[in-house]
């Protein structure tokens, strides 16, 4: 380990609050079985950026054998957190539980620099603010409708800024109207359950159609929609990103929202955002007043594909003659173990054809904040996806989260490409609807 700073003392890098886990560390046996399915490692074949590396990185900081350098930091800002490595794990290592952690003790231990801090801050002051989100619409929606978007790109102008300035530009996705959903939707005929809709931040103001789909759907087979007003952003990004103390405050006041509206299930349709609810009773476990109340909260919710294959469809599905291309997003399918769910509302659609993309564990290269923070490889990762994408000469690519969607019409976009990208919820939105397969487009 000669890129790491020794310490003769041996006194643990890492703070005392909820240092990485020992016992979760010590169950890695560095067999080797998470390299192929770790994006990062599948990028530039290095060890320190594989999941066992990282692990062995913890650690060695734990035992005071190594120091939180710069350099030691930078293998755990270049982890996507995609979780692949726990579906591919088999000594059921929750590396999940360990990035996070990590993540926290370098947000507190260490210092970034100026230029990162500002960017990171702009990040999480932004993205977790559906307030601030949609003060930005307008100016973004005239940035595009004008075609100023188009002209600046074609100029070259966008060379002369910060890569990642860059990089949010051209992850900015297409504005549409902004379709409201009412405080509470009742259902069409016999009441059959009553759930809460967790609104999300970048899916509220920047793909309100998915909000907007989910809510009919859910409606339509029989279910009440009840959407908080007051609901703030869950923090996914931020426990995602290390910033714990945030996170815990805003997952507080989530519950609280909940709480008021009484309801059975709460749905999700944002992977990332459903992941982090689900794990609220572990975020909480040091809170008092909160801590069974997360429990309750986490075992109430569900993405929406869950709680759609566990009722018996009502609403009649018109046929879609669609080739869909389905990308399962990271946190779906390896955070919440949520694969054949969404495959099968698919499925149930009369002349729908489902195409599979190879490499369906690795991530598309989105990973929260990830393609903000670290755009060269997140674009690498994206352009690989876009290329497995393109052969299966899919009508449109379905998927069950906003920062895939983000990504995966960016990176298509990048080679050319013309192919749709869609929540899974609005084509079974579009189906029940008996619309043409054109409003996807």
């Amino acid at each position: 380990m000669d890129e790491l700073t020794t310490k003769q003392d041996c006194v643990s890098a890492f703070d005392a609050h909820h240092p990485p886990s020992n016992e979760i560390i010590e169950k890695c046996v560095h067999c080797g079985f998470c390299l192929p399915v770790c994006p990062t490692y599948v990028l530039w074949g290095q060890e320190m950026d594989s999941p066992r590396g990282r692990i062995y990185l913890m650690k060695v900081a734990g035992e005071g054998t190594a120091e939180m350098t710069s350099n030691w930091v930078s293998h755990f800002d270049s982890c996507l957190g995609c979780m692949a490595c726990i579906t591919a794990c088999p000594s059921g290592v929750d590396y999940g539980k360990l990035i996070e952690a990590t993540r926290a003790q370098i947000e507190r231990n260490t210092e970034r620099s100026r230029g990162e801090k500002l960017h990171r801050r702009f990040v999480f002051e932004t993205f977790t603010r559906p307030d601030r989100l949609r003060q930005m619409r307008w100016p973004l929606l005239a940035y595009q409708k004008t075609g100023l978007q188009a002209v600046v790109r074609r100029s070259g102008l966008l060379k002369l800024l910060p890569k990642k300035i860059r990089a949010m530009e051209a992850l900015l996705p297409k504005l549409g109207p902004r379709e409201t959903v009412a405080e509470v939707t009742p259902p069409a005929g016999t009441k059959r359950r009553r759930v809460g809709l967790l609104l999300g931040c970048v899916q509220r103001e920047f793909f309100p159609q998915v909000n907007a789909a989910t809510t009919r759907v859910l409606a339509a087979e029989g279910c009440e929609v009840v959407a908080p007003r007051e609901q703030p952003c869950c923090g996914a990004l931020l426990v995602h990103a290390g910033e714990e103390a945030a996170a815990v405050e805003l997952a507080k006041r989530t519950i609280e929202a909940f709480e008021r509206a009484n309801v059975e299930t709460i749905v999700t349709n944002a992977a990332g955002c459903g992941s982090n609810v689900k794990e609220y009773g572990h975020l909480l476990r040091d809170e008092p007043e909160y801590a069974e109340r997360a429990k309750v909260f986490a075992a109430k919710c569900k993405d929406v594909s869950e709680i759609l294959a566990e009722l018996e469809p009502r609403a009649k599905r018109s046929p879609l003659k669609l080739r869909v291309a389905f990308h399962d997003s990271c946190h779906l399918q390896h955070a919440q173990g949520v694969r054949s769910q969404p495959r099968s509302l698919l499925s149930k659609i009369p002349g729908l054809e489902l195409a599979e993309i190879p490499e369906a564990a690795i991530c598309c290269g989105s990973a929260g904040i990830y393609n903000l923070v670290q755009p060269d490889a997140a674009n690498a990762l994206g352009d690989r996806k876009a290329e497995l994408i393109a052969p299966l000469k899919a009508d449109v690519v379905a998927t069950g989260n906003p920062g895939c969607l983000i990504q995966l019409q960016a990176s298509l976009a990048r080679h050319g490409w013309k192919i749709p990208v869609v929540h899974t919820i609005q084509i079974v939105d579009t189906s029940i609807r008996g619309e043409s397969v054109d409003a996807l487009g």
